[in-house]
Formats: C-alpha cells, structure tokens, sequence
C-alpha cells in the first residue's frame, strides 16, 4: 500500500491525505483513514503552499521606441545590472538614466537593493534634478510594488512598464548596461562592496564628463545636456539624441 500511495501523491501533488485515502480505497486497498494519515505523517508528505501567479502589467506601447522622450526629464529608465565581489559574493547595481541626455543620474551599488531602496535613491534625485513626466522599467518586483507605483502616482510621475521578456523595448538602458558591463565591470575586480561602490562612482563621473558618446554627435551626456538646457544652443540643434541600436536596426531591416 506504501509504494501505490507514493505514487498517487508524486501524480497528485495537490491533493490531501484525505483525498490520497479515498483513491486507495478506490484502487482497491481496505483501509480507513487514521492509517493512512499516520502513514501521511511518517511519511512526511505534504501539500505545496500555494503559488500566486504573476500578473504582469507592462505593454509594448511602453517601449522606448513608441513613447520617446522628448527632452531632458522627461524620461528616466532604471535597471539592475548583477556582478560579483572576489569571493564570489554577488552584488546588485540600480542604473537611472535620462534617456534623452544619456546622463547616468546613479549607479546605486549594494549587497541587496529593495523596493524602499528605489524609493531612497529616486527620492534623493528629484531633490537634486526635479522630477521626471515618467519612469520607464521592467516588471522587477522592486519597481512594480504597490508602494512605488503608489509613490510615483502621488507624484503626477507615470510608470512606462515594458512587456516581459522584451528588454529592448527598455533600448536606452539595456545599452547604457552593455556600456558600463564593457568598459567597467568586466574590467575590474572588486575586493568588497565598498571598493566597488567607491569605482563604480568614479566610472559614472568619467562617463557624464568625459566620455564622448556617439549619439549624442561625441559630445559628453553632461556637456550634451548643459547646452540642451540652454535657450537656442546651436551645438545641442546639430546634435539631437539617436534612437537606441535596437531600433536602428529594425527601420533598417524594415527599408
């Protein structure tokens, strides 16, 4: 009786010892319940908690090549890039971006990094730069929690959720990470977390002031958005932002 009753529960891992008994009687064995919930027990069967399903909410009429930006705050595009300390230990980075300017507006680096983590960090940059018409991301669980969504409602700020699985329709930021996985990260090597946080910062720095970068006609994402926030900057007119690579490459194929 054993051997069938490890059957039933390995075909009907949803069903309780009250529901296994009842199909053992069914298959023919003469048994009550009692013994085969104290078989249960000895056994250690039991039901798997329930799963929530995920309900996702992004929509391709989110992506960066549908809803562009228009300007410097209008949107910002976040992200986490993973990357391990010397013993193996991982780390996360939190990557805001204005997809206009290409400015990287942080590079947050930490063991872990929650939704309240988020909140601090966007928290401190509105301070400092004013805040954004909209936040573009994926469905990560730290960026479409009740309390953030909430938050950025309070604040007017809308929320440009991707489809899952789709990250090119976040293009500005997948190629800011590709950038910074390049040139930084695998270049490097990080004894502790706070060595990589103290580099990491310096990375960013280099890459607003002294990096060129070619959409933005080589000019710095700083220099870039200096002269975008000036009144009638020749320099920023010949040198508007290019489309992320992803979409190049589709009107390319398109034509």
């Amino acid at each position: 009786m054993l051997k069938d009753m490890h059957r039933l529960v390995l075909e009907r891992p949803r069903f309780g010892c009250r529901r296994i008994a009842r199909m053992l009687c069914d298959d023919g064995w003469t048994v009550n319940y009692k013994r085969v919930h104290r078989l249960w027990k000895q056994e250690g069967f039991r039901v798997p908690p329930k799963r929530k399903k995920k309900h996702y909410i992004g929509t391709g009429a989110n992506a960066c090549n549908k809803r562009k930006s228009s300007g410097k705050n209008d949107v910002w595009t976040l992200d986490f890039i993973h990357d391990r300390l010397v013993d193996g230990r991982q780390f996360k980075c939190l990557a805001v971006l204005d997809e206009y300017t290409r400015e990287s507006l942080a590079l947050t680096v930490n063991r872990s990094i929650t939704g309240d983590s988020v909140l601090t960090e966007l928290s401190l940059l509105m301070g400092q730069r004013g805040i954004p018409t909209a936040i573009r991301s994926d469905n990560g669980p730290e960026f479409v929690s009740i309390a953030v969504r909430n938050w950025l409602t309070s604040l007017g700020i809308g929320t440009l959720f991707i489809e899952p699985g789709a990250p090119w329709q976040n293009g500005y930021v997948e190629s800011f990470n590709s950038r910074f996985r390049d040139e930084f990260l695998n270049m490097e090597i990080f004894n502790n977390i706070k060595e990589a946080q103290i580099l990491t910062e310096k990375w960013r720095e280099d890459y607003n002031e002294k990096r060129p970068h070619s959409a933005l006609g080589y000019m710095t994402p700083s220099w870039f958005a200096e002269c975008n926030g000036a009144a009638g900057g020749a320099e920023c007119s010949e040198a508007e932002p290019a489309a992320p690579l992803h979409e190049t490459r589709s009107q390319a194929t398109s034509t």
